[in-house]
């Protein structure tokens, strides 16, 4: 019997928001079929933080790995959703300590929006550094989160980015939980082997363990 999917990824498209000053989804095409042509070729622009994507440790070091260098193995493997909807513009350590435990899946993916917005949204919820280090203590390899950064979107220390590099975190953003129960799963959200850049498009899903 095949096990249910939950699709976490956002609609990518020419609406879908992005942070002020990146580039946002653009899409021309380059060959459309007719006479004398069989096929539909398009050309896109976009930076490579639109949609869920994956950031590479360049993202937020001058001297880190690029996404294609990153290995993929934390992007691939048993996660825990935990709701933390509604908390305010920080996600302390006391809204997910419920779903915390030693031994939890070592990707942890924090819902924070009742239903995901279609806008850009400078209010997003992000994470506390102290969240961050107390997962990473716990094992924790991936964190994810449905808003644009696991930062608040005015930061220019973007504290817990640097706390995932510190501890060789990976990330995911962007993702869309609004469906999807308190519970375990299995996460599949692999990036692109972009070999210079700072972060790559993923798409994100969930897969149920039985």
């Amino acid at each position: 019997m095949t096990r249910r999917l939950w699709d976490i990824s956002p609609a990518v498209q020419a609406a879908s928001p992005v942070f002020p000053g990146d580039t946002p989804y653009s899409q021309q095409w380059c060959a459309t079929i007719g006479p004398g042509c069989p096929v539909n070729v398009s050309a896109i622009t976009l930076s490579p933080h639109v949609g869920a994507h994956a950031d590479a440790p360049l993202h937020y070091d001058a001297g880190g790995a690029t996404i294609g260098d990153v290995d993929l193995d934390a992007f691939l493997g048993p996660c825990r959703v935990v709701h933390a909807i509604g908390k305010g513009a920080l996600i302390e350590w006391e809204h997910i300590a419920h779903a915390a435990a030693p031994g939890m899946p070592p990707r942890v993916l924090v819902r924070t929006y009742e239903r995901a917005p279609t806008g850009w949204d400078p209010d997003l919820a992000a994470y506390a550094p102290d969240t961050v280090e107390r997962l990473a203590d716990l094992g924790v390899k991936l964190i994810g989160i449905d808003t644009a950064s696991i930062d608040p979107a005015s930061s220019k220390r973007l504290d817990s980015h640097q706390v995932i590099r510190r501890r060789g975190l990976r990330v995911l953003e962007n993702l869309v939980l609004d469906d999807v129960p308190e519970g375990d799963y299995e996460l599949i959200a692999l990036p692109l082997k972009l070999v210079e850049a700072d972060a790559s498009p993923v798409r994100a899903v969930l897969r149920a363990l039985h």
